[in-house]
């Protein structure tokens, strides 16, 4: 397919960090693409070089065919970008505040007002933007990112800071804007969104990629146990171990909790010994990934 954006080589320091250190990746027109990684890894700084926010010191960039840098009239009307913050015009309503970002594009009013729709907005369009919640903000500042109709689309940590009912809700908007062929590059800290929503992702670490592949084909590839939990008390730990395939056991007295890379040959003796009270099964998920290719230390 055709690549929308075409990164070779990128570098950007900062004294003597390097915050984007050779980071190379393509991503195809219709994609939904994510950068993933923990705080200061490069991931907002390349995010930047490519939208054309800042000049990188080494390296080639191109979007949409062309350069974005220095700022290119010619792209700007074809990509949209939802920044970490977004800062909106004072005591506007929500239909205002989306009319006027689409007038910067010579973008009609009803076709702004089409905008709240498209992202569950128009209950509260005669709502001023400080009366919004977490939520409904962040979807305001993807609906004036998209008011456009732009090609490609930067979603930098959308779901930062929102509640659990929120994120799924902006999920659902995210899933409907992708289903339209744009081109989304996100980022998050959230491994489960990029699981559910990014058809490729790419893992970044002190400026550089440590994996890039479909989320299902890095967890795949990644050599983790299955975790099996029951009820605690249903088996000892000690009698527990002695199962065929079992690599650990522990016991919280809440849940007995056992660690095998044979799940099939442990469930399968748990359930003649009528064990399996509450049973869960749990096999790698992206989070195991970003770990086992990042660290586990804490990073502020």
């Amino acid at each position: 397919m055709a690549q929308t954006i075409e990164v070779r080589g990128l570098q950007k320091r900062y004294g003597d960090v390097r915050a984007v250190d050779g980071v190379t990746f393509g991503v195809e027109e219709g994609e939904f693409f994510g950068i993933l990684g923990p705080n200061g890894a490069g991931k907002t700084t390349a995010l930047e070089i490519i939208e054309g926010l800042r000049e990188a010191d080494a390296g080639e960039v191109s979007v949409l065919g062309m350069s974005p840098w220095p700022r290119n009239p010619r792209l700007l009307p074809r990509i949209g970008v939802q920044l970490q913050s977004s800062s909106f015009f004072e005591r506007l309503t929500a239909r205002e505040q989306l009319r006027t970002f689409g007038s910067l594009y010579g973008v009609t009013s009803k076709k702004a007002d089409a905008m709240l729709e498209l992202v569950g907005l128009d209950d509260k369009a005669d709502v001023r933007v400080e009366k919004l919640s977490g939520g409904q903000a962040q979807r305001l500042s993807i609906a004036c990112a998209l008011v456009h109709d732009p090609e490609l689309v930067f979603l930098d940590e959308p779901t930062a800071a929102l509640d659990p009912q929120a994120r799924r809700n902006l999920w659902d908007v995210l899933r409907e804007i992708s289903t339209q062929g744009r081109t989304i590059v996100l980022t998050t800290h959230y491994m489960d969104e990029a699981e559910a929503l990014c058809d490729r992702v790419a893992i970044m670490d002190a400026g550089q990629i440590l994996k890039l592949g479909p989320p299902a084909v890095l967890v795949r590839g990644l050599d983790a146990p299955a975790r099996i939990s029951v009820a605690s008390g249903v088996l000892t730990v000690e009698d527990t171990l002695l199962l065929p395939g079992v690599d650990e056991a522990t016991d919280d007295d809440v849940s007995l909790t056992i660690s095998t890379r044979d799940p099939s040959a442990v469930v399968a003796a748990m359930a003649a010994k009528a064990a399996l009270d509450g049973v869960q099964i749990r096999g790698a998920t992206l989070e195991d990934v970003f770990l086992e290719v990042t660290g586990r230390e804490y990073r502020a």
